[in-house]
């Protein structure tokens, strides 16, 4: 072989090796998670490649330049010196033409297609691979990409790292099918989003229904009530209707019976009272419950009426999903 020819074959080389690189590395920028990129940059330290790599991805449009600025140089211009150097070499008209769609071939196959069918698949690996890269050419390009950046101002708009219920939702619908995450899993996570669409009225104990002691009795006048009813709680009444002086456990009341203080007066014995609105959403009243997960509130409405009371068990039933409508 002549070295006209081996300097050609290295063109081509050269060419194609740098179309590939870009053409992968941008599909892997485009395919990459973002959450698994903040999730891998979370844990380690501010200048590794994870955080690093967030940062290129976090401004997607000048990232997208500069790949796009890289891989038209190798196309563009490497392709032109090719051809003026493939036609000193191949004196032939027919052999120049079948060296112009041969390489046209090997541009689409080599230097497009495979290259992003893998910067697809190995998103994340190529991705971080080519940050110390991107890197370097950022700060060549800078001066003109703070022009095309005043000509274009959306380039350097900022690629937000967001989501929401319904993605989530849809995330953990196809983890479960993909067998990623278990199916009891991902029905969990749909009822912790069923939580923000119910509250507290839909889950209490109407007032009607709940087990409630005049707090002017003793605990002889309503032992035989607290033998045969097996509430865990009572909502101690005040004189008037919506007068309330304290919840009580029923083990406390029975607790006092057996020391046998019949004479104590359900008012001595009560808790202070914790009210909640009815309107509060069911995963804000979780929270309530942090500090006193056994106890129960009671719901009063906008009025500050007395209209229910709820326990952490009603919350954690939809959680269950015991809680039916």
């Amino acid at each position: 072989m002549e070295p006209n020819v081996y300097i050609l074959t290295l063109l081509i080389i050269i060419i194609l090796v740098g179309s590939a690189c870009c053409s992968g590395v941008e599909a892997s920028f485009l395919a990459v998670n973002s959450i698994r990129i903040l999730e891998l940059a979370s844990k380690q330290k501010p200048k590794s490649s994870a955080n690093q790599l967030l940062k290129l991805r976090k401004h997607l449009g000048r990232t997208l330049t500069v790949i796009t600025i890289t891989n038209n140089g190798f196309n563009i211009i490497g392709s032109l010196i090719l051809g003026v150097y493939g036609a000193l070499v191949i004196n032939t008209k027919f052999g120049l033409t079948l060296f112009s769609i041969s390489f046209y071939v090997l541009v689409v196959l080599v230097g497009e297609v495979l290259p992003k069918a893998l910067g697809t698949r190995f998103s994340l690996q190529i991705a971080l691979l080519s940050v110390p890269i991107l890197r370097i050419l950022n700060i060549l390009m800078r001066p003109f990409l703070i022009l095309i950046e005043r000509i274009f101002p959306v380039i350097t708009a900022e690629n937000e790292i967001s989501t929401d219920e319904e993605e989530i939702r849809q995330m953990a619908k196809i983890g479960s099918q993909k067998g990623f995450i278990e199916a009891d899993e991902a029905a969990m996570i749909f009822k912790v989003f069923q939580l923000n669409d119910l509250k507290a009225k839909d889950l209490m104990i109407p007032r009607v229904s709940a087990p409630c002691l005049d707090g002017s009795s003793n605990l002889d006048e309503i032992s035989p009530l607290i033998m045969s009813d097996n509430s865990p709680w009572w909502v101690v009444l005040g004189d008037k209707v919506d007068k309330i002086q304290g919840v009580v456990k029923r083990e406390k009341l029975l607790t006092e019976l057996i020391k046998g203080k019949k004479k104590k007066l359900l008012s001595e014995l009560c808790n202070p009272v914790e009210y909640i609105p009815e309107m509060i959403k069911a995963d804000q009243l979780l929270t309530r419950f942090d500090n006193d997960h056994k106890g129960v509130k009671v719901v009063v409405d906008e009025f500050g009426g007395f209209v229910g009371i709820i326990g952490a068990e009603a919350v954690l039933s939809v959680l269950a999903g015991w809680w039916k409508k």
